[in-house]
C-alpha cells in the first residue's frame, strides 16, 4: 500500500512541523522558559495578539496579564507585570518582569 505509508509519512510532516515556534520568556535574573511551541499568546498593549507559525517580524511592548502558549494540544501559561517581545523568524523572545 504506497498511499497509506505516504500519509504516514505527510502527517508525521505536518505533526513536525506545528511546533515550529521556539519561545523564549527572559527575565532580568534568569532564562524562564526555552521551549518549542505550537502558538503563543501575548497580552499586548494594544490588546492580547497570537503568534503562530511564520508570523510577520514585530517588536511590542507587553502589558500586565498572561503570556499562554499551546504546547502538543496542551495550554499552559506565564503571569507577567510588564515586558517586550520580538517576533521574528519563528521565534519569539519575550522580556518580562
Amino acid at each position: 500500500m504506497p498511499y497509506a505509508r505516504a500519509r504516514r509519512f505527510l502527517r508525521g510532516l505536518l505533526n513536525e512541523a506545528a511546533m515550529d515556534i521556539r519561545l523564549r520568556i527572559i527575565s532580568p535574573v534568569k532564562l524562564l522558559l526555552d521551549e518549542m511551541v505550537d502558538e503563543v499568546t501575548l497580552p499586548g498593549t494594544l490588546g492580547p495578539f497570537v503568534v503562530l507559525r511564520n508570523h510577520a517580524p514585530i517588536i511590542s511592548s507587553l502589558e500586565q496579564g498572561e503570556i499562554s502558549y499551546l504546547r502538543e494540544g496542551e495550554r499552559f501559561s506565564c503571569s507577567i507585570s510588564s515586558g517586550f517581545v520580538e517576533v521574528k523568524d519563528n521565534v519569539v523572545c519575550a522580556c518580562v518582569e
